[in-house]
């Protein structure tokens, strides 16, 4: 309950000055609310009224005491809704963690379900290994991703057709001469890959050992490996990936890199394309390139910590990765531009089990990770390899 009414009166006319003063300020600026303005602008929304209703100023006290009781219920509602998902996931994760460590109980979360010789990982834990797979592999967080079964055929027109739409000046009354635009597609198919690991079970049966946040980190780690080499097109397998690039940049020698030819690399890309470029490379490109110098004597690669990956070349953020061949002869050891030019194509969601009976000779418990996809470039515009000679 409210102190008194003199209080709460100068407590709103105070909300409805600020109020004012946000509003003012955003129109002498001429733009629009900031997120963190308008959520404000609400709450004092909600308290100014809820002061109203005390002070018996659009209603009575008595309808001012059920509103608040109306807003206490729905409030509770809420935190209800949120401790039962909250609880989900500590159900889920427990009877997982309970099933790993061979505790026998009688209750186990609904979708840790059976599976030959194993059981399937909950859905709120498979949740976090996909979303540390993002963070560990920028290149696939970045791509143009498509969840869909089957093949997939995206329809492309390519930049360098010889049959373009013309347009051109044209007089009144006198026909328009047509061209023809040549569509292309890229077919995406899908290709199973799993990875496993094993565990030591003395290591589980360590109670001070977080199993399932090992899990989780291990399984996302080896997954973004293989789906990274992939992209790269350097899985060994049927994924073309970024290695279907037709925009090649060959160098003069088989064994340097310059900094004319990684300026003039860069220029490859379209200036519409480079806000969200990057570079891929390996640690030992990186390192070759670090004593690259312009011509006013600047080095090209610099540390920069607001930088997503900590360096920058050229002014755009550089990710490494081992997956990238050093630089040798005739292999490709730079990709360049917006990685949202890759198409990524999952014909289902990732599909992760736990094996404790299988390598219970080896006091081992393994977790296996199923997934099918495939990637291919699927905008040539957006993306550049740079080849030795």
């Amino acid at each position: 309950m409210f102190k008194n009414v003199k209080a709460k009166s100068e407590e709103m006319n105070d909300l409805i000055t600020r109020a004012e003063s946000i509003v003012n300020t955003a129109e002498v600026e001429k733009r629009e609310l900031t997120p963190d303005e308008a959520q404000e602008l609400a709450e004092i929304r909600d308290n100014v009224k809820a002061i109203k209703d005390y002070l018996g100023i659009d209603k009575d006290l008595d309808e001012a005491m059920e509103a608040a009781k109306e807003d206490g219920r729905a409030c509770g509602d809420e935190q209800r809704a949120a401790k039962v998902d909250n609880s989900v996931e500590i159900e889920e994760t427990r009877a997982f963690e309970n099933y790993v460590r061979g505790v026998v109980l009688h209750e186990r979360a609904g979708e840790l379900a059976p599976a030959n010789n194993g059981a399937i990982i909950p859905t709120t834990i498979a949740r976090k290994i996909v979303e540390l797979v993002y963070d560990i592999c920028p290149i696939l967080d970045k791509s143009e991703k498509y969840n869909v079964k089957g093949k997939l055929e995206i329809p492309y027109y390519p930049a360098d057709n010889s049959t373009q739409i013309t347009v051109a000046f044209a007089t009144e009354f006198t026909d328009l001469a047509s061209s023809t635009g040549n569509f292309t597609t890229i077919e995406l198919s899908g290709y199973l890959a799993g990875a496993l690991t094993k565990i030591s079970k003395s290591l589980i049966n360590n109670v001070e050992f977080d199993v399932v946040g090992f899990i989780v980190k291990r399984m996302a780690y080896d997954i973004a490996r293989f789906l990274e080499a992939n992209l790269l097109g350097k899985g060994g397998g049927s994924v073309v990936g970024l290695g279907g690039a037709t925009n090649v940049t060959t160098a003069a020698s088989a064994s340097a890199i310059t900094a004319d030819e990684i300026i003039t690399f860069q220029g490859t890309i379209k200036d519409i394309y480079q806000a969200n470029a990057m570079w891929i490379m390996s640690p030992a490109t990186r390192d070759a390139l670090r004593l690259l110098k312009d011509d006013e004597g600047r080095y090209l690669l610099n540390d920069d910590i607001s930088a997503p990956f900590g360096k920058t070349l050229l002014g755009k953020p550089v990710f490494v990765s081992d997956n990238m061949d050093d630089i040798a002869t005739g292999k490709t050891v730079i990709y360049y531009g917006d990685m949202s030019g890759l198409a990524t194509k999952f014909s289902e969601e990732m599909h992760v089990e736990v094996l404790r009976e299988l390598y219970a000779a080896q006091h081992a418990v393994g977790v296996v990770g199923w997934v099918e996809f495939d990637a291919k470039i699927q905008d040539q515009q957006k993306i550049a390899a740079f080849k030795m000679a």
